[in-house]
């Protein structure tokens, strides 16, 4: 899992077909040291914005013209590069922030989001993490993950067979939302034990982040709605 430097300012690419939402986007985040390298106003744009410019977070609107936020995601991810995506949304139980999750995109926020929240939220996926709201991501991959894993093709790698049984432990845990910390009392394990298995995880799996794990984790059946 790569991400950008410690301690160093994002670059931030606004994504959205509504100019005022990028004008607002853009001066909040410029007014608390975030650098706004461009914007884009359709999906198209967006996927050619970001490989002209590389910038370090997309903020990507789902519903736009021309090609929509979830297409955009795929091709940018597509692309290998270090870039992540957070998707815009005006609902938060919304199939496609789902779907978004399930191939990469680092997490989500309602376009209702104070300034201060955007900011730090925009940091957090920069540093290599991913923005869960557990409440809120447990209640859309419980939705849509039981229905699409009975005929859709998988979102993301799906064969478990090569982890250990306490990878698998793990993945389960991941799953329901824990934190390295929880993680690590759960299991009686150290903090950087507990890193190194999520490490392990995501690089035999091919996930991105603790995003991608929760969808992985409800589409295969380690964790069940409810459970």
């Amino acid at each position: 899992m790569t991400a950008g430097p410690a301690g160093s300012a994002p670059r931030v690419l606004i994504a959205d077909d509504q100019e005022l939402i990028r004008t607002g986007f853009r001066l909040i985040l410029t007014a608390r040291g975030i650098d706004v390298v461009g914007e884009a106003g359709d999906g198209v744009e967006a996927v050619v914005a970001t490989r002209r410019l590389r910038p370090d977070v997309v903020l990507m609107d789902i519903r736009m013209p021309t090609m929509n936020g979830l297409d955009a995601t795929r091709r940018i991810l597509d692309d290998g590069g270090d870039c992540r995506v957070l998707m815009l949304t005006t609902f938060d139980l919304d199939r496609y922030v789902y779907a978004a999750l399930s191939i990469g995109a680092s997490g989500f926020l309602l376009k209702d989001v104070t300034a201060d929240h955007l900011a730090a939220a925009v940091r957090l996926v920069n540093t290599g993490d991913a923005l869960l709201a557990p409440s809120i991501t447990r209640r859309l991959v419980q939705r849509f993950a039981v229905e699409d894993r009975q005929g859709a093709q998988p979102a993301v790698h799906r064969d478990l067979t090569a982890l250990t049984p306490r990878e698998l432990e793990v993945l389960t845990l991941l799953g329901r939302g824990l934190s390295n910390t929880e993680l690590a009392a759960a299991l009686t394990l150290s903090e950087a034990t507990v890193k190194t298995h999520v490490a392990r995880i995501f690089a035999k799996l091919d996930l991105r982040d603790r995003a991608q794990a929760v969808v992985l984790a409800y589409e295969t059946g380690l964790v069940r709605p409810g459970g």
